[in-house]
């Protein structure tokens, strides 16, 4: 409910400025508002998890060896839209992240010609942006093994966005691939609609290739969970964007999916899923053979490894109605076990639960970066 945070500052103001019978009507005006905001968000963050997960025992503790830095990355000319990817750059010490153009969850990047792709050097002061006019809702972004950018485009514009903005129905839903200096040098999916590759794609929430060979898994969607047509699944192309197969479907068995939020690859190859609905990490073949899954990461919405193959992963969602007794933050771990090692907890803010953010990146020198989604912008976490 962390958008009434903000419902409430509008009270505290009301009262400086406002008589005694308008001030009661803009409080009525905005609880109402407010329980409305809250139906959807809960709406949009139903329960989940499996038979298997909510057995497991909560994990909220744990070393923390580092140094929080809130708003370290600054850009340039406006403030931050809600960010909901981070990425190391091929140098591994500069910073990649994407935002939304504005703080709440809609319309994000519709209506404006913000730019919403952003370089950050190593103190944070941003390098270069691009992206302006090209997306809906910027989300996932991957650095590939070429330097090349690839973000997805986590909406395609709805009926009462088109109202709005009729003239953007040719955005979203799409996977891009930029160079480093922004051109465009690949699209997968059709802007603006929804559906099934090779022709569409709905909803990406993330992107990664294949260091091998450049093979790219896109994972899909981030529809609401309670939509009765929910996708489930990571579909594969060539480096060449031709497509080759799908991986998974909707579904909490093996190899299964409920919001695929977060795709990286081990040393080995393997194919590591952030299943954040279903409350668990999976391991997976490229070709989708389930090897084993790791249920103490908790509501998983980030991920990143090393080359020792330990895990990273953000959770920004828990909440006792979602997933009861585990509590936002960073876990840490080690692929071999998935035992967790370490436990950041969320930042404090007037929300009980805290916030978290969503992506999450390790650069070579052992420093966590997140994109913060309800508080905005890139928090660095530096190892001591």
């Amino acid at each position: 409910m962390d958008s009434c945070i903000f419902f409430a500052n509008l009270i505290k103001d009301a009262k400086m400025t406002l008589s005694r019978f308008p001030r009661l009507l803009l409080i009525a005006l905005i609880a109402i508002a407010c329980v409305v905001l809250h139906g959807s968000s809960v709406q949009a963050q139903a329960r989940g998890g499996t038979t298997q997960t909510d057995k497991v025992q909560s994990v909220n503790t744990g070393a923390n060896p580092y140094r929080v830095i809130r708003d370290w990355a600054r850009i340039e000319g406006r403030p931050w839209g809600g960010s909901n990817g981070v990425a190391i750059d091929r140098d591994g010490k500069t910073v990649w992240a994407t935002d939304r153009c504005s703080p709440g969850t809609a319309p994000g990047c519709l209506g404006t010609s913000a730019n919403p792709v952003h370089h950050f050097d190593e103190s944070g002061k941003e390098i270069r942006s691009f992206g302006g006019g090209m997306f809906v809702w910027p989300h996932g972004i991957h650095v590939d093994r070429d330097g090349n950018i690839w973000v997805t485009d986590a909406r395609a514009p709805e009926a009462d966005d088109l109202q709005k903005f009729p003239s953007e129905k040719d955005k979203g839903s799409v996977v891009v691939k930029f160079s480093p200096e922004g051109k465009v040098l690949m699209t997968l999916g059709k802007r603006g609609v929804r559906g099934n590759p090779p022709e569409a794609l709905t909803d990406p929430a993330d992107v990664v290739t294949d260091p091998a060979n450049g093979d790219v898994y896109v994972a899909e969607s981030h529809t609401n969970v309670t939509d009765p047509n929910l996708v489930g699944r990571v579909s594969v192309f060539d480096k060449n964007g031709k497509f080759l197969r799908t991986i998974g479907k909707t579904g909490t068995g093996p190899g299964e999916f409920r919001t695929p939020h977060a795709l990286e690859f081990d040393s080995q190859g393997r194919l590591i899923v952030a299943d954040r609905h279903n409350h668990r990490i999976q391991v997976l073949t490229k070709d989708g053979k389930f090897v084993r899954e790791y249920d103490d990461f908790g509501r998983t919405s980030g991920l990143a490894i090393d080359k020792n193959d330990f895990i990273y992963t953000a959770d920004s969602e828990s909440t006792e109605r979602v997933h009861p007794g585990w509590m936002r933050g960073i876990r840490t771990g080690n692929l071999k076990d998935g035992k967790v090692d370490v436990f950041i907890p969320p930042h404090k803010t007037d929300a009980p639960d805290g916030a978290m953010g969503e992506g999450i990146a390790i650069d070579a020198a052992g420093n966590i970066y997140t994109a913060e989604a309800t508080l905005r912008g890139v928090t660095k976490y530096v190892k001591q």
